[in-house]
Order: structure tokens, then sequence, then C-alpha cells
């Protein structure tokens, strides 16, 4: 199928997860723009940019907020596919990754996604101001808690691995793969 659409009008909501430094952002944008969708930005980044203090559970409250109004206004535009850098499930495990316990308020929102790229931790971690689990327990760990995640929730994400290349291939054949089943 072209990259596009799959011409019924549906739209595919395409969220990509994982830890700190595995090309989520990168790939999201290359998706968004290769399917003539629509990108929807790591909401949580941005805030967390903004902040001049260390994050508190209130601020995941916001977040998750902030990215489905970020999603919702995305999706009215009926693109395709809509493609979002991370969405609830990241949320939720940042909350349990910061404060040592899953949060049920947080759990308690659905994920709206069609289908789930789950980027693994197996490429180097790039530091940035803004990054915190660069060591390679950390990072172990924070993947523990987004499997975690997904099998609390009953999703079952596409697993993203491999050089850069090869995540790119990889997550076209999963979109692919839905976009059939779509039309």
């Amino acid at each position: 199928m072209a990259p596009g659409g799959t011409g019924t009008g549906l739209m595919l909501r395409v969220v990509l997860s994982g830890v700190e430094s595995v090309g989520k952002s990168t790939l999201a944008a290359m998706l968004a723009k290769q399917y003539r969708g629509l990108l929807v930005p790591e909401f949580g980044r941005t805030y967390t940019e903004r902040l001049r203090r260390d994050l508190t559970l209130e601020d995941h409250y916001a977040i998750a907020e902030g990215h489905e109004i970020a999603a919702d206004q995305a999706a009215a535009a009926n693109p395709p596919v809509l493609i979002e850098d991370t969405d609830i499930v990241m949320t939720t495990v940042w909350a349990s990754m910061l404060f040592g316990a899953r949060d049920p308020i947080l759990a308690s929102r659905a994920s709206r996604a069609d289908l789930h790229l789950l980027l693994l931790p197996d490429v180097p971690f790039v530091a940035d101001p803004v990054r915190m689990f660069g060591q390679d327990t950390q990072r172990q760990r924070f993947h523990e808690l987004v499997l975690a995640e997904f099998k609390a929730r009953g999703i079952e994400p596409q697993v993203i691995s491999g050089t850069w290349a090869g995540r790119k291939a990889a997550a076209e054949a999963a979109i692919e793969a839905a976009l059939r089943v779509q039309a």
C-alpha cells in the first residue's frame, strides 16, 4: 500500500514508546513525513524543558492531559496516519520510574493507539540536559517498567530494535501491516 493512507478515511494512530535515547523522536518525525501524516511531539519533554524544578506527580497528570489535547487537535485533521511520540503508557512509566510505584490515576487512562512500536534500548545512550537515566542498569530497569506497563494494560507492542536503518524498516513494516488490516 502506498504511504499516506487506506483510502477509507480511517486514521491509523501509531505510538512510539521506549526508554530515553532510543530514537523515538527522530523516527516519529520520519514516519509522519513518509506517511503524509501528522506528528504529535513528545509533550513531556517540552514540558520538562520549561521547568526549573524537579518533576512532581502532578506534573505527570499535566503531561498526560497536555499530550492528549495535542493528540486530539492533530486527530481532528483526520490525517491518514497520526504518529505520537509517546503517550500515556510512557507517562505512566516515567511516574513509576521517578516515584517508585505505578500511579492509579495515570494507569486508569487508556492509550488510544492502534499500533504501539516499542523501541529497545540496544543503541548507545546520548546524553542531553533533560535525559536522566543513561547508565546501563538504569536503562534496563526503565525498560523493564515499560514492559510491565504494556503487560498491565494488555497491550502487545511491535518490538523495534537494531540499527537505525533496521529500526526504520521494522517500523515501516509494522505500519504497512496495520494499514492493510485497517483497509
